[in-house]
């Protein structure tokens, strides 16, 4: 069954799932722009993820994050968007997801995600057990990535490249995004 849509790939995937590595990857295989969320916050915002929480707590940055979210929904396709891990809990930015492009949810298990998301410094949750938190957020977070994706990527058994190039070669045969083929903007 072929996906239909925009060109509008959408990484979504919890902190570590590997959304900015693959995404960039897929850019390059594709020739498409890459846009990652917490570029967007900066960019709208004028602040990081973990600014906004530290100064206006994680209502604001939840608010920042669907502004970025509805601000990648925006950029002329074909484009990669990487969403931030969170948006997932709210309806209203699920229902964006699924209608603005083709959903790639990238999953891996608690311990990968924690040892990959620990240290980046715009990642407010992990300061603490990073495992734990995880955890706790996946059981959660998990059937609402599944009922909204399109695709699902293991990126904890796949290295990245090979993910990439998986993916380019999904949206070439099962979407109407045949101008992956070349790498060249439809």
């Amino acid at each position: 069954m072929t996906v239909s849509g925009p060109c509008r790939v959408l990484l979504v995937g919890m902190m570590g799932s590997g959304k900015s590595t693959l995404g960039r990857l897929l850019a390059d295989a594709t020739g498409w722009p890459y846009t990652d969320n917490d570029d967007l916050v900066l960019r709208e915002q004028g602040a990081t993820p973990r600014d906004l929480v530290a100064t206006r707590g994680e209502a604001a940055m939840r608010r920042a994050e669907s502004d970025a979210l509805a601000a990648g929904l925006r950029l002329p396709a074909p484009v990669i968007v990487g969403a931030a891990a969170g948006v997932i809990l709210d309806a209203d930015d699920r229902e964006a997801l699924r209608e603005g492009g083709i959903v790639v949810w990238l999953r891996a298990g608690a311990d990968t995600l924690a040892r990959r998301a620990v240290g980046a410094a715009h990642r407010p949750w992990l300061d603490g057990d990073a495992r734990a938190w995880m955890t706790a957020a996946l059981p959660e977070r998990e059937p609402l990535y599944a009922a909204i994706a399109d695709r699902i990527v293991d990126t904890e058994s796949c290295p990245a490249a090979e993910a990439a190039e998986e993916l380019r070669a999904w949206l070439l045969a099962e979407t109407s995004c045949g101008s992956v083929r070349s790498g060249e903007p439809s």
